[in-house]
């Protein structure tokens, strides 16, 4: 009874820290997805060197699609003539960071995490894409000429893609339709598992685990790779968890190469990768990932270090909470539940 206690309570708290984040998120990313058009992401990709590549990781980086949503995404900017490179960056860049997950950032690490990430995923997207576009000389094999969705752990599917249409006139109704419903339930079963998982976390990883872990950096790092390179995990749907890791314990860089590794890879997108660019792409996509997040944890570790900071304090958890939370909290909690129900009540 008091393991349930714990854990409801835990829930709650972490619900009420990000749920307002989450909510102007999905809005914001609405209002993204209305203004920008699709044809301005596959027009400027096609080159073979640094300037498309900077180019589709910049692109990306705003954008709030998930690591297999972005497949349809970067089939269509490979179809229109992006560059391995181009394509490549593209797909690690864009489900790292989003703007729902970078205002969700700020409102539990704050602005120096925040801005670390934003800036780390940016390096890490565009190395990839330049030793890509350097290294793999194999002849492009043709993208794929329908894109049928996959499921992606949890049951979240990628979107189809969508023929390119005229520019409308920007509409409100759409805003709230593509966030609150495309967006929102792509993501509600895996940021459901995470706020879940983040509470048990924060409530039952055993004292002695956290000491061991703070006192073998390297073995918290290894462990978080082998954990988020396999699993399907989206970049909000992250932040639970590696807030409960920080707050059990672990090192904000081990929380930094989950948060990194977890939303850049799975094992449908290793498959895509392999698939439609090569085996030499798939390399440097997942060695880039991996050096790349343990290089830049160690980094955040030595900043926080430096700067004698106390990484569990630095989580937003415990505070006092007003009316603007709780009614955030619940609306995020029912629109969670209306779209884990929603299939069964359809079946029914």
């Amino acid at each position: 009874m008091d393991f349930i206690t714990l854990f409801l309570n835990a829930l709650v708290e972490l619900s009420h820290s990000m749920s307002p984040y989450i909510l102007f998120g999905l809005l914001f990313a609405g209002i993204l997805h209305e203004l920008i058009p699709e044809s301005i992401v596959t027009k400027h990709l096609g080159n073979e060197n640094i300037i498309s590549v900077i180019k589709s990781t910049l692109f990306g980086i705003p954008l709030p699609v998930c690591s297999c949503g972005v497949i349809p995404l970067a089939t269509s900017i490979k179809k229109s003539g992006a560059s391995k490179g181009a394509t490549l960056s593209f797909l690690i860049s864009t489900p790292i960071t989003g703007v729902d997950s970078i205002l969700v950032t700020y409102g539990m690490f704050g602005w120096i995490f925040t801005i670390y990430r934003v800036f780390t995923s940016m390096i890490i997207a565009t190395v990839a894409g330049i030793l890509t576009n350097l290294l793999d000389k194999e002849k492009a094999k043709p993208a794929f000429s329908s894109f049928k969705p996959v499921s992606c752990g949890f049951g979240v599917k990628a979107p189809k893609v969508k023929k390119p249409q005229e520019k409308k006139k920007f509409s409100i109704k759409r805003v709230f339709s593509y966030s609150f419903g495309t967006l929102f339930k792509d993501i509600s079963k895996s940021l459901f598992i995470g706020l879940v998982l983040g509470a048990l976390i924060t409530i039952a990883i055993p004292q002695n685990l956290s000491e061991l872990l703070m006192d073998n950096s390297w073995f918290s790092y290894l462990l978080a790779i082998a954990i988020a390179v396999p699993m399907y995990v989206c970049a909000t749907a992250s932040l639970p968890i590696a807030a409960a890791l920080m707050i059990a314990g672990v090192s904000p860089g081990a929380a930094f190469v989950f948060l990194t590794a977890g939303p850049a890879t799975n094992t449908v997108t290793i498959g895509v990768v392999k698939t439609m660019l090569s085996k030499t792409s798939l390399y440097i996509y997942l060695g880039t990932i991996i050096v790349g997040s343990i290089m830049f944890g160690l980094g955040l570790d030595y900043i926080f270090n430096i700067n004698d900071i106390d990484a569990s304090k630095l989580v937003h958890f415990h505070e006092e909470f007003g009316l603007i939370e709780m009614i955030s909290s619940s609306i995020l909690w029912v629109s969670i539940l209306y779209f884990l129900v929603k299939p069964y009540l359809k079946k029914a």
